[in-house]
């Protein structure tokens, strides 16, 4: 998989920003809902590109590598409490 491929996969998903694995799961659902051939307005090729779309940003999220560190803790939970933070010093 390449960065391109990648984009296009979320540009296909309507995604913008940070995503859940269960947000994931639910866009991917509405769109392959939409798009399905035996729906009213369904597109079969619309409908395939949102199906690898998903594929793609799936494996990508399973096989995300994490550092592991204090850091990183931090920025993905803003809101822990950090000791050293001045307004938990209240």
């Amino acid at each position: 998989m390449s960065y391109e491929d990648f984009e296009i996969a979320l540009e296909t998903l309507q995604i913008v920003s940070r995503t859940t694995s269960v947000e994931l799961k639910n866009k991917y659902q509405q769109l392959s809902k939409k798009y399905h051939p035996d729906m009213l307005d369904g597109d079969e090729k619309k409908f395939r590109e949102v199906n690898e779309a998903y594929k793609t940003v799936q494996s990508y999220m399973k096989n995300f590598r994490f550092q592991l560190n204090e850091e990183e803790f931090y920025q993905q939970n803003p809101f822990s409490k950090k000791s050293s933070d001045w307004f938990y010093d209240f």
